[in-house]
Parts: C-alpha cells; sequence; structure tokens
C-alpha cells in the first residue's frame, strides 16, 4: 500500500463498482466531482483505500466523499460505516457523507458543502 491507502488487491472489485455506480453516484460524478468541475481538484471514483472501496477521493487533499443509500440506514451497514470512517480518519482522510436523496434532490446544496470543506482543509495545511 503507497502513502494515499490505495489497496491493490481490490482493484478488480473497485473497477465492477465503477462501472455499476448508482443514480446518486453517477449525478454527483457527471455535475460535481467528475473532470475536475470541484475547483479544479481531481477527484477518482470508487478507490480502493485500506481494506475498503471509497464512493470518491480527492487524494490531493486527503477528502473521501461517500453516498449513502437506504442500506446504510440498516444497523449492520451503519456499523461498518463508522469502522471505515474511524480507520480512514486515523489514515488521514477528511469524510463527507451525502443521503442519496440529498445527491439526487439538493445538488447545490451538496457542491456547496463539499466546496466549504475543500477551503477549510487548504486553510488547515
Amino acid at each position: 500500500m503507497d502513502n494515499s491507502g490505495y489497496n491493490k488487491k481490490l482493484k478488480s472489485f473497485a473497477n465492477g463498482l465503477r462501472h455499476n455506480m448508482t443514480k446518486a453516484e453517477a449525478c454527483l460524478w457527471k455535475y460535481a466531482l467528475g473532470n475536475r468541475q470541484m475547483m479544479g481538484l481531481q477527484f477518482r471514483r470508487q478507490r480502493p483505500i485500506l481494506s475498503y472501496i471509497v464512493d470518491f477521493v480527492c487524494l490531493e487533499l486527503k477528502l473521501v466523499v461517500e453516498v449513502d443509500g437506504y442500506s446504510h440506514q440498516l444497523e449492520e451497514v451503519h456499523l461498518r460505516d463508522i469502522k471505515k470512517e474511524d480507520d480512514l480518519r486515523n489514515a488521514g482522510f477528511r469524510i463527507l457523507r451525502f443521503t442519496d436523496n440529498e445527491v439526487l434532490n439538493h445538488m447545490q446544496m451538496v457542491k456547496e458543502e463539499i466546496e466549504r470543506t475543500i477551503i477549510s482543509v487548504r486553510e488547515e495545511t
């Protein structure tokens, strides 16, 4: 694993997820994070980091953006999300979470929150 936590053992699984994104993930990629739309920063999608696959990550800022669908409301999945966040934070990543509903129905608010976080991270460094 390199300093970004990249886990090549999960590469093929991540590739599969990249080609089968949820509607909310696809919208966030198309309208906010793809093609350096977000303040000129490069985001990667479905990136294997540590023993997880994160939805989106800006490696330059170590910023992870996760989109949670209905299944994340289930207790078992929620507990895994907490562990994932703890592990990523301990590796130096910052995590933003949005629900499918927020992405699909409040895209401007989501984009503004990501922009605020980017500005905050840049101010800290």
